[in-house]
């Protein structure tokens, strides 16, 4: 059976607003973030998207596991953009080193080195990669699972596209309840894979008993899942949906303000006024 992620229901600003009018604005504003290399303008958008987690009365052990997930992934990829200095390029275009170093790894030499245009990029692309990922959280979190179909359905897509991306949404939280399931089995057998140990190719062959068991069953459940829509002549005619969203008045506010903001930042981008910026001048 699918499961779905910690959705409740709450008297919120952000759950009384259509979901459609939601897909859209957070879509057009991950392209504006997108198209923005300002510190000082992600930043805007970094504490737009905090307000709405807030106004979504979200808490932090709903969120938890996600940003336990996430923010390692983003920091090291800050961390090694840093380092490396890769991806900037296209940021600016000289630099103004603040430390030099020689390291000596499996007897090579490497000389990194961090330049004030490198820390000012790292924090841009943070503050980008955690703005897009707040904005993309309140999706399976404010959205009631039953919706998730008829949403893109009334955003112009087909059937098909509809509910296999209803489906999508279901299947990380189907996964993980799958992989809690088989863990829990495994122990009460006996076989308890922190005390293993072992180096990191050993670590990986010990979860070879949950890996296997999660991926047969996720093809037996997908098959089905196909099984249930063939028996019912999925795809053989238009269907109609139990749900019928209707836009409201503070819907059509939302979608213009996003149209807005994306307009407003792709005319400033091209006259120049949003631009990488350091404090010690444009790039």
């Amino acid at each position: 059976m699918l499961v779905n992620w910690n959705y409740k229901e709450r008297d919120t600003i952000v759950q009384k607003l259509d979901p459609r009018a939601r897909l859209i604005f957070i879509l057009l504003a991950i392209v504006a973030i997108i198209l923005t290399w300002d510190l000082r303008i992600l930043l805007l958008w970094l504490v737009l998207a905090l307000l709405s987690l807030r106004l979504a009365k979200l808490t932090w052990k709903e969120m938890r596991r996600f940003w336990l997930v996430v923010l390692p992934i983003i920091t090291f990829l800050v961390i090694l953009t840093a380092l490396t200095g890769r991806g900037g390029e296209e940021a600016y275009s000289e630099q103004h080193p603040l430390w030099q170093g020689t390291w000596i790894l499996f007897g090579r030499t490497f000389s990194p080195s961090i330049s004030i245009e490198q820390l000012f990029f790292a924090a841009s692309q943070f503050a980008r990669m955690l703005s897009m990922a707040s904005l993309g959280l309140l999706i399976p979190f404010t959205t009631h699972p039953a919706r998730y179909g008829v949403a893109f359905k009334g955003l112009g897509l087909s059937d098909k596209f509809a509910f296999a991306t209803d489906l999508a949404f279901r299947f990380v939280p189907t996964l993980g309840r799958d992989f809690q399931t088989v863990l829990d089995a495994q122990r009460a057998r006996g076989y308890e894979v922190e005390r293993l140990g072992g180096g990191l190719a050993q670590q990986a062959r010990n979860l070879a008993p949950l890996v296997i068991p999660i991926t047969i069953g996720a093809i037996l459940g997908a098959e089905d899942i196909i099984d249930a829509m063939d028996l019912r002549a999925f795809g053989t005619h238009k269907r109609t949906w139990v749900i019928e969203l209707v836009y409201q008045h503070r819907d059509h506010w939302l979608i213009a303000a996003g149209v807005l903001l994306l307009g407003l930042t792709i005319l400033l981008r091209s006259l120049g006024v949003i631009h990488f910026w350091t404090g010690i001048g444009i790039q």
